[in-house]
């Protein structure tokens, strides 16, 4: 019985590194999603952006501030070696409930730079773990407006909402504001056919030459 239930321990052990070998090196199929990228910020370390556009990522989305206070510290070497090599580019702002969206807007315009050759800027929606506000929906709806216009007006150009499955369940963004949205779904895609979008975080678990520990793998909508 004993050497039996060894036995089975073994082959779940060995099926669960298999899954986990294949889950590290998955991406979606070029040949439904032929444009594909990452995206990044100081917690990645330090990026060998030609070995990681070597590797098939098309476009890097960098993140340049966080709330009201956090700005990245890798931001302005990350987007000039972005461009560097051939890549395309583009500035995410990480959206907090516990901080002005006036505030944030200083944050990410004074970090990143009015660049018409850019992606469009995103907006990441989703609950920070140490922010524990919870605000009415008309309120964050209003906050985000806000937000939306005067990154706008700096860049020139409508943002992309990426909005995560808990918070958007929570405040309606699909259906309270009309922007494009990015979704997060590992491994399958997103059903367009419920909400539109126009970018799918396809995994947040691939390693990839050119950057040390997994990394948040993204691909576009033709």
């Amino acid at each position: 019985m004993l050497a039996r239930f060894g036995v089975v321990c073994a082959v779940l052990g060995l099926l669960a590194l298999g899954g986990w070998l294949y889950a590290r090196d998955w991406a979606p199929s070029r040949e439904e999603f032929p444009t594909q990228g990452v995206s990044v910020s100081s917690a990645d370390g330090t990026i060998e952006w030609g070995t990681l556009a070597a590797q098939g990522a098309d476009f890097a989305y960098i993140r340049a501030a966080s709330g009201g206070h956090f700005r990245d510290p890798a931001f302005e070497a990350n987007w000039a070696a972005a461009r560097a090599a051939g890549m395309r580019y583009g500035a995410v702002l990480e959206f907090s409930l516990c901080a002005k969206a006036s505030d944030q807007a200083t944050g990410f315009m004074t970090m990143v730079p009015r660049d018409n050759a850019a992606l469009p800027p995103v907006i990441r929606l989703a609950f920070e773990p140490g922010c524990r506000a919870r605000l009415g929906q008309d309120a964050v709806l209003s906050e985000l407006n806000t937000l939306i216009n005067l990154i706008e007006s700096h860049a020139g150009t409508s943002v992309v909402l990426n909005v995560s499955d808990d918070f958007d369940a929570q405040y309606g963004i699909a259906s309270g504001i009309n922007r494009t949205l990015w979704l997060d779904r590992n491994f399958f895609p997103p059903d367009s056919e419920k909400r539109k979008w126009v970018m799918w975080t396809a995994s947040d678990m691939r390693h990839i030459d050119g950057i040390e520990g997994p990394v948040r793998w993204d691909a576009m909508a033709r």
